[in-house]
């Protein structure tokens, strides 16, 4: 399987690849576009801003390949920024214009809270999926952010956390899902996860 993490000047390529090969994929980290018209599966992994997300995938010239794979169909998996850059509109540092993928926003956590939510919280299954298969309701996974998403869709919304406010950790539409914590940095339930994904892009590699 082809497996594709996406690099554009995040920090943790590495814990996220170390990840995945823990799960018996190798991946190949490229900033480089072409490498995802053969991809059978795309990680977007992410820390910082969303100004500076936007930039870089930008310089990258990856915007548009990114849009154009996941209107493919095929498996796409976005980590904390990348989770936050599919949706329409970031508020971090003024207004940001993002994919648009998800339509929605992404929003400041409320005043009076301590960001970033830095540490390990529960996630709420509100939909079952296929990514969290073996992972039981409310287990604990570990996030660093100071801004959520509010999807324009409710529908979307698959696991749910609470920080001040109940917030969509994570996201899930056909062929995308995204997190707003980091399996990577999150134990067993972490790995878990990525090897859900992995095992969804393995059987949808196949079927074509």
């Amino acid at each position: 399987m082809r497996l594709v993490i996406v690099d554009y000047g995040a920090g943790n390529l590495h814990s996220v690849a170390k990840a995945v090969s823990n799960q018996g994929v190798r991946p190949l980290v490229t900033s480089t576009a072409r490498y995802l018209d053969d991809a059978d599966a795309v990680i977007v992994p992410g820390v910082g801003a969303a100004a500076d997300t936007m930039a870089n995938l930008r310089k990258h010239e990856l915007i548009e390949p990114i849009r154009t794979y996941i209107d493919s169909g095929r498996p796409f998996l976005g980590v904390c920024m990348g989770q936050q850059a599919l949706f329409d509109v970031s508020e971090e540092g003024g207004e940001h214009e993002c994919l648009g993928v998800l339509p929605g926003r992404v929003v400041r956590l409320p005043d009076g809270l301590k960001v970033p939510h830095m540490g390990w919280n529960r996630v709420h299954i509100a939909r079952e999926h296929p990514i969290f298969e073996g992972i039981a309701d409310g287990s604990y996974f570990y996030f660093v952010h100071s801004y959520f998403p509010q999807p324009a869709d409710p529908a979307v919304v698959i696991g749910e956390t609470d920080y001040g406010v109940r917030f969509a950790s994570v996201v899930a539409r056909d062929n995308v899902v995204a997190t707003q914590f980091h399996p990577e940095k999150s134990g067993d339930n972490g790995l878990k996860l990525y090897g859900n994904f992995l095992r969804v892009a393995q059987g949808a590699a196949v079927s074509r």
